[in-house]
């Protein structure tokens, strides 16, 4: 008797199991394409909608009035950041395989040529400086490491893996251990781990938990999105009441910012579980509507273009493209490129598709037929193993001996800024360098007849060096003046030279002579003051002309006040 009580309770367990513990899920490869093609619609359009107010409203919800009209043109986001950096990870999983190791993917990202910020921006520089990663991103190099950043850049990992949580928690290991440590790593496996269930779930909680359930359950990201489906619950009906929660717990109080607290810095609007929130309120909020999801994590403020876009990308996942309103869909570019990429709507959505039938295989599973020879993905379940705790105010011990070795320094193109912070500078202007190629190495010379001459090339004929100067106004409220120097080329060489003072582009020359032989160019551009209290911008930008590789030389760096 006790035997077969046993055995019918067995049965019942699995009758009465859900999504997540089900032995295996099955998806025709139609159907697949169908959710796969809206998840990256949605993110689109989610991003596009929401970019005119990015950061205009870091500390309240947005006025309903201050909402930009949808227009179906914002669809086209290809030139996005939010969406490109995703192709440099997909493109490294194509050239090299699945099993892509984490410093090829760190040399690959160190290697692009798009403006970064914040976590991205730092854990890149890192890798130029020679740090490999996964110390690229780790709290002992890096001020933001809790960013949002990979959480942005990780709707890939799981739009590539239906029915498998396990793949975004290892992608988020390769590619988010590149710039993001603790809740930063984890808001990218969170949403990862959203999508993967979106295949096969409606439910909005259910797809959550699912998201939760690939992380750690200590994290402070995971405690946050546990309170925003807690609140949702006792507010369903008052979104904004559940926005003010968030704010008092999350924003206001240090007391789940212990990263920040330790570094006394001042708090930013790019925290990722604060962020993280935002992209919950959205999908609970908005109960299966695209437009309100959208607009509720947009309205809520903060980084409110890439907040949508992860929710609408979730969101659209689960609704497939045929069934997405047609304004989301009549005016995609399906040829036009991502930036800084090979890939087109088209041909991503085929290096997605290859990518899921490999983790299939890769992952146990199966490829099938029908008698019809209709195509079915047969995707074994296997239970997320999410990270290990290891949150960044209680990092993990870093190898400062994780390094790049000289070979794989000579694959990177560009040096690490943090490498020259001490260099080039004068009495009044403490230049930065960013994306300065590595086949003439920075020093300082004696060039031309002039001393103390720096020497830069652009790391490819796609980004420029940059030359850059953010502080205090080198001129007072009122004052008029000139930035003077002198930019040099060799022999017939030629370059380009752009300066931008305050944003705005003042000058857009060519550093060439039509003589043979080294010459100096005199440049000497306006700058006018301003109030002690605001920041003064410059920055020179120095490009590659019809492909050749030209060596900058600057030199006589001053600013002169007008009488």
């Amino acid at each position: 008797m006790k035997k077969l009580n046993l055995f019918f309770l067995l049965l019942l367990s699995l009758f009465s199991c859900d999504f997540n513990n089900k032995q295996e899920h099955k998806i025709s490869v139609g159907e697949y394409r169908d959710k796969m093609k809206a998840a990256w619609i949605g993110q689109m359009a989610g991003v596009g909608w929401g970019l005119p107010t990015e950061f205009k409203f870091p500390d309240e919800i947005i006025p309903l009035d201050k909402v930009p009209p949808w227009d179906p043109g914002m669809v086209n986001q290809q030139g996005n950041d939010d969406l490109y950096v995703e192709m440099t990870f997909m493109a490294s999983l194509e050239k090299y395989g699945l099993d892509v190791s984490i410093r090829q993917a760190g040399i690959d990202f160190a290697n692009t040529g798009y403006g970064l910020w914040a976590a991205n921006r730092r854990g890149r520089e890192n890798l130029r400086s020679g740090i490999a990663p996964p110390e690229s991103s780790h709290p002992q190099y890096s001020d933001n490491c809790d960013d949002i950043d990979y959480q942005i850049e990780a709707d890939y990992s799981g739009i590539i893996a239906p029915g498998m949580p396990n793949v975004p928690i290892q992608l988020g290991e390769k590619f988010g251990r590149l710039m993001n440590y603790g809740d930063g790593l984890y808001g990218g496996q969170f949403v990862g781990g959203m999508y993967a269930s979106a295949y096969f779930e409606t439910d909005i909680e259910k797809i959550m938990e699912s998201g939760l359930a690939c992380i750690p359950e200590k994290s402070n990201y995971a405690t946050c999105i546990r309170d925003v489906m807690m609140w949702y619950k006792q507010y369903p009906d008052d979104w904004k009441k559940t926005w003010q929660l968030i704010e008092d717990k999350y924003r206001h109080s240090l007391d789940y910012q212990g990263f920040a607290a330790q570094r006394k810095n001042v708090w930013v609007p790019i925290d990722a579980k604060l962020n993280g929130a935002y992209i919950a309120l959205g999908l609970l909020y908005g109960r299966g509507d695209m437009d309100s999801t959208i607009v509720i994590s947009m309205r809520a403020g903060k980084d409110s273009d890439c907040n949508p876009s992860n929710a609408a990308g979730v969101l659209a996942a689960t609704i497939g493209f045929e069934n997405l309103p047609a304004k989301y869909k009549t005016a995609l570019d399906y040829s036009k490129k991502f930036s800084f990429s090979d890939y087109d709507f088209n041909k991503l959505l085929e290096v997605c598709e290859t990518f899921t039938r490999e983790f299939i295989v890769k992952n146990g599973g199966s490829i099938e037929k029908d008698n019809n020879g209709k195509e079915y993905f047969i995707i074994p379940y296997t239970p997320p193993v999410p990270s290990t705790f290891q949150p960044s105010y209680d990092p993990g011990p870093f190898n400062p001996e994780n390094i790049f070795s000289e070979e794989e320094l000579e694959m990177i193109n560009a040096y690490g800024s943090r490498n020259f912070d001490a260099l080039f500078t004068d009495d009044e202007i403490k230049w930065t360098i960013e994306h300065c190629g590595r086949n003439v190495a920075p020093e300082e010379i004696l060039w031309n007849e002039k001393p103390d001459v720096f020497t830069t090339t652009p790391m490819n004929s796609e980004r420029s060096v940059k030359l850059g100067y953010r502080g205090t106004p080198l001129l007072n409220d009122g004052e008029t003046g000139y930035l003077e120097f002198f930019a040099g080329n060799e022999g017939n060489s030629k370059w380009g030279l752009l300066v931008v003072v305050g944003y705005k582009g003042v000058l857009d020359t060519l550093i060439h002579s039509g003589k043979p032989g080294p010459s100096w160019h005199y440049i000497r551009v306006p700058l006018e003051g301003m109030p002690e209290d605001q920041t003064m911008d410059i920055a020179l930008f120095a490009r590659n002309i019809e492909g050749e590789s030209a060596i900058n030389y600057w030199t006589g760096f001053r600013v002169v006040k007008e009488e």
